[in-house]
Order: structure tokens, then C-alpha cells, then sequence
């Protein structure tokens, strides 16, 4: 998982794909960093625009559970995953949401090479 402000502002030199519940980044490690090639980290961001903390919690508990059912299979090895969570009217379907993440993860795929 990723903790540092440095890894989150490099992700955000990566590329990115826009939902209308979140923006994922991914961003692809240099060679010389200190965490091995193949892992795949992973780091969300839900800031106080989107509401009170009962809100952004609930919010964080179900990007790490989308997280943690998909990058297994579809995340990018040696990649930088973060999800930004986006201000919506109504919570989204949490099967819609693993839909649009592995969308966005074939589309990063494709983008990072």
C-alpha cells in the first residue's frame, strides 16, 4: 500500500482514467526503486469535498475492497495504482464500479505498455 506524499505525487505524473465515481492513476516505478519490480502497490485518496468522515471512510473501505477483488488478476505489475474518489449524487453499484476499475485497468495497460 502505498503511504508516502512522494509516491502519491509521482502516480500523479502517470497516466490516468476518469469514471464518474473516481480517477485511477498509474504510474510505473523506475528501476532503481527500493520496492521490487513485480509488486503491485496500490493507494487511495478521498478528500473532505466529498463529505463528512462516516462518508469518506465508507467510500475508502470500498475502493480497498474493489482493490484488493481485482488487482489480483488485472493489476499492472510494477505499477503504482491510486484511486481518487469523486463527489457523486448517489453511491454507485458496487458491481458497476469493478466494471468501470477493470475498464480502466486495460485501458492503463495499454497506455503504459
Amino acid at each position: 500500500m502505498i503511504r508516502k506524499r512522494a509516491d502519491f505525487l509521482a502516480a500523479n505524473r502517470g497516466k490516468r482514467f476518469v469514471t464518474p465515481n473516481f480517477v485511477l492513476l498509474a504510474h510505473r516505478r523506475r528501476s532503481d526503486h527500493a520496492i521490487a519490480a513485480e509488486t503491485i502497490r496500490y493507494g487511495i485518496t478521498v478528500t473532505k469535498k466529498i463529505g463528512n468522515a462516516v462518508a469518506r471512510n465508507r467510500m475508502k473501505r470500498r475502493f480497498r475492497s474493489l482493490l484488493a477483488k481485482t488487482l489480483a488478476n488485472a493489476g499492472i505489475p510494477g505499477v503504482d495504482h491510486v484511486m481518487i474518489g469523486r463527489k457523486t449524487n448517489q453511491e454507485a453499484d458496487f458491481a458497476a464500479m469493478q466494471a468501470d476499475l477493470e475498464k480502466g485497468l486495460k485501458y492503463l495497460t495499454k497506455k503504459l505498455g
